[in-house]
């Protein structure tokens, strides 16, 4: 896509799930289902602002009319996941009876297909409607009951569309913006469950008239659009003290003694570079003019206790933006949070929902603090635990507390990951799967299965269950050196996929001249076993100096299955908290990578083949060196502003190009 963006960054909260609020312990003997007091017993006070969001399904229908000259037209029907934020204000009268008014946003989900208004083509080109997002200002007119409300609720729709044409005899596309108005109306029910939460269910349609755009004199394109959802909702009432909370570092979070927990996050991310040095261009070159993009995420992370044991977790999140040149043109590309899927508006995805059972032998204890992806409680040291459900592979493996996160530390994909770990995701890195570790005080085994994707870079999964797949083992040993602690991982992983192989690739383009070495990697897919490895370190040198490494490597035979460019790499660096200069939660981190490719996969490129992120349409190879440094100085509690720079040396293996010197800024506030 590359187009720049210009969406306000309003969107702060993010859809929720409530499942059924079932209660907890911190041990896992024996499964239980002990019923708990509930919650909140006072009546709930519905009067106030609030600010919530929501997710769900939507469902809708465009009838459109093309004249391109000749005239085509139909219906289409679409859907998916949906998810989107709202805020609002109540007022309850004496009588019971609420009046609101209500502003909210719905977003699809990050599939296109789900968003797809209408698709068709003419004799010349074909038409696509793209919806970004759909919002409404609604009152609401409710009656109150003790802790539940039910409520309809009606007024003005808008939505926004992107039109594309494309030329069906050139590579010529035009795209244009499409804003309708319409109304909207539905009923819900809602429950105050907890001192200024509350949860909802709710139907709403929108109705959009018929709206036209022109490309050019005779060529047209008009349409109408229905669009119906079903949706689930969380909504935390706000007051003055809520302000002074923020201000003062206090979170707003859920409330004590209950059995779900919530943490939210948002992360904004701005990088730039100027002109380098380019002898020649390919379809996944760096752009060799100076360029600046943006990515913007935002998230939550509800956990509910079930039963002894048992937590359900759940992260909706809103993606939006852009990698730079579109997230090509290097193997360690410089932002993680820059996924494979461009979108000029947030879009919803269901990051993570899985389910985790722990069981205790008993013995000794630690303690867990609440966070992103843990419930706080006690549990055994010596445990089994089972997860299972969609997440990432690297929320399990290849962890490590000084390189982890693009969101907290560095930003390079080489540096928070082991560079040619190629484990499974789709592309925005996540996949489904299932994961068993055994934990003892100095050591922890790990063992688990994923799907893969049915093709490289792939958001289908392939269905081929245990016959294709990703199976992953890591051991995980801890130590004391010099009074210092510190880990040692070793992952094997091993992946059967779907795909073509680079040295027949290359045999196929010698005896077939004029084949594009790409369609000819293409032609050689099969089921093929793909392995590596990696060797992780992470050492406190000091109360405030911790130091990282990481080795990986892959045999580099059959292309990428889901991650990067990447055959071998070699990471490392330092992060250093601030207590020495008067900022103990300002954090330092210094780290270089040095990135290779197997003799099949630079051979490939030579002839002008394309990998995942990086083709030049040739090569002169060098190894690809990256120097990262970053400054995370802490605004305020729960707010990181973060200056990144990032030195690259021959990018995507190719010493006719470069060096670039990448500049970011990022900013990252969360409870």
């Amino acid at each position: 896509m590359g187009r720049s963006t210009g969406w306000p960054k309003l969107l702060g909260g993010l859809a929720l799930m409530i499942p059924a609020l079932m209660p907890r312990s911190g041990r896992a003997a024996d499964i239980t289902l002990p019923l708990k007091a509930p919650l909140w017993t006072a009546a709930y006070d519905w009067s106030g602002v609030y600010l919530g969001g929501h997710a769900g399904y939507g469902f809708g229908r465009g009838d459109a009319t093309v004249r391109d000259p000749d005239q085509v037209g139909g219906r289409h029907g679409f859907g998916g996941q949906i998810g989107g934020v709202q805020v609002g204000y109540n007022y309850v009268l004496p009588s019971r009876l609420l009046l609101g008014i209500e502003a909210d946003a719905m977003l699809p989900n990050y599939f296109l297909s789900n968003g797809a208004v209408w698709s068709g083509a003419t004799a010349q080109n074909s038409f696509t409607e793209q919806v970004d997002y759909i919002a409404t200002l609604r009152g609401r007119l409710g009656y109150v009951t003790g802790n539940w409300m039910v409520y309809g609720t009606g007024g003005l729709a808008l939505s926004s569309s992107q039109v594309t044409r494309s030329s069906l005899s050139t590579d010529d596309e035009l795209t244009k913006g499409l804003m309708r108005t319409g109304w909207a109306a539905g009923a819900g029910i809602e429950y105050g469950f907890a001192r200024d939460w509350s949860a909802r269910l709710e139907y709403l349609h929108a109705h959009f008239g018929q709206w036209r755009t022109e490309f050019s004199p005779g060529s047209s394109y008009a349409s109408a659009m229905n669009f119906s959802a079903l949706r689930l909702g969380l909504n935390r009432k706000l007051d003055w003290s809520d302000v002074t909370a923020a201000w003062d570092g206090r979170p707003i979070t859920a409330p004590d003694n209950s059995n779900w927990e919530i943490h939210g996050q948002t992360t904004y991310i701005q990088q730039a570079y100027p002109s380098f040095r380019s002898l020649y261009y390919g379809p996944n070159s760096l752009h060799d003019s100076a360029q600046t993009k943006q990515t913007w995420s935002t998230s939550l992370f509800l956990t509910f206790g079930l039963w002894d044991g048992a937590e359900l977790y759940y992260n909706p999140e809103l993606l939006q933006g852009f990698g730079l040149s579109d997230t090509t043109g290097l193997g360690g590309f410089p932002n993680g949070e820059a996924q494979k899927s461009d979108f000029l508006y947030p879009h919803y995805n269901t990051s993570r929902l899985f389910l985790r059972q722990t069981f205790g032998f008993g013995g000794e204890q630690e303690t867990i603090n609440s966070d992103y992806g843990q419930m706080s409680g006690k549990r055994d040291i010596s445990r089994l635990t089972i997860q299972v459900g969609k997440f990432a592979v690297h929320d399990v493996f290849d962890n490590n507390a000084y390189a982890q996160d693009a969101r907290v530390d560095f930003l390079n994909w080489s540096i928070w990951a082991a560079g040619a770990f190629d484990y499974p995701a789709d592309k925005v890195g996540l996949t489904y799967g299932a994961v068993a570790e055994f934990n003892q005080k100095q050591w922890a085994l790990r063992a688990g299965y994923f799907l893969t994707g049915n093709e490289s870079n792939s958001n289908n999964f392939d269905g081929a269950v245990f016959r294709r797949g990703a199976y992953l083992t890591e051991m995980e040993t801890r130590y004391t050196l010099f009074s210092q602690p510190g880990k040692f991982r070793i992952t094997g992983w091993l992946n059967n996929s779907f795909a073509g192989n680079y040295r027949g690739a290359i045999d196929l383009t010698a005896a077939m001249p004029g084949l594009d070495p790409t369609d000819a990697l293409v032609a050689t897919r099969e089921g093929r076993i793909k392995y590596g490895y990696v060797l992780g370190l992470e050492q406190s040198l000091t109360d405030t100096i911790g130091l990282f490494g990481r080795w990986s490597w892959n045999n580099g035979k059959s292309e990428i299955a889901a991650f990067t460019d990447i055959d071998a790499s070699l990471s490392g660096g330092l992060s250093i908290k601030g207590a020495s200069w008067g900022r103990p939660t300002d954090t330092i981190g210094i780290a270089g990578a040095i990135n290779a490719l197997s003799r099949d996969h630079r051979d490939y490129l030579a002839i002008g083949g394309l990998g995942i992120l990086i083709g030049d349409g040739q090569l002169n190879y060098r190894q690809e060196k990256i120097f990262e440094a970053y400054y995370a100085m802490n605004v305020f509690a729960g707010t990181v502003a973060t200056l990144d720079y990032q030195f690259i040396t021959n990018p995507a293996y190719n010493a006719d190009r470069g060096p670039v010197s990448i500049f970011s800024g990022r900013v990252r506030a969360a409870f």
